[in-house]
């Protein structure tokens, strides 16, 4: 059974979108809250004693946002936390679908309705003047 002493990946699809929420148990307030982007991943790890605060925060809480599928990577995000005692981890499906985010040069593909004359796109329009030699 997992507990919040370990590293956990998160991953998050067009079919499954997930929000990751973390708690401190003692008061109930919400001290972490993602909304995981479809297409990406959220990877965590806690260090015990790392924290500031020996007794309200005294462990630290490393993550990264990655591409889905990646193995390997710095956890170059950083935050305080509560004990491991202490704290929870919600995991929550939002509503589907939801799309992945187009890479930017995704917007320059000759097949993107991205500049693209009226005509071509869904919702249509007039055509262009055919040449003479159609007519």
């Amino acid at each position: 059974m997992p507990h919040t002493g370990d590293g956990f990946t998160y991953i998050s699809t067009e079919q499954r979108p997930v929000t990751i929420t973390l708690i401190d148990t003692r008061t109930e307030e919400t001290f972490f809250k993602f909304e995981i982007p479809a297409g990406k991943q959220l990877t965590l790890n806690f260090l015990e004693g790392k924290g500031d605060d020996p007794v309200e925060r005294p462990d630290r809480m490393v993550y990264a946002i990655f591409d889905a599928g990646k193995t390997t990577g710095r956890l170059t995000n950083q935050l305080t936390c509560p004990p491991a005692s202490s704290r929870r981890i919600d995991y929550t499906i939002r509503a589907t679908p939801e799309w992945r985010e187009e890479p930017p040069e995704y917007g320059d593909r000759i097949d993107a309705v991205k500049g693209k004359p009226a005509w071509w796109t869904p919702q249509g329009g007039e055509l262009p003047k055919q040449p003479k030699y159609y007519e």
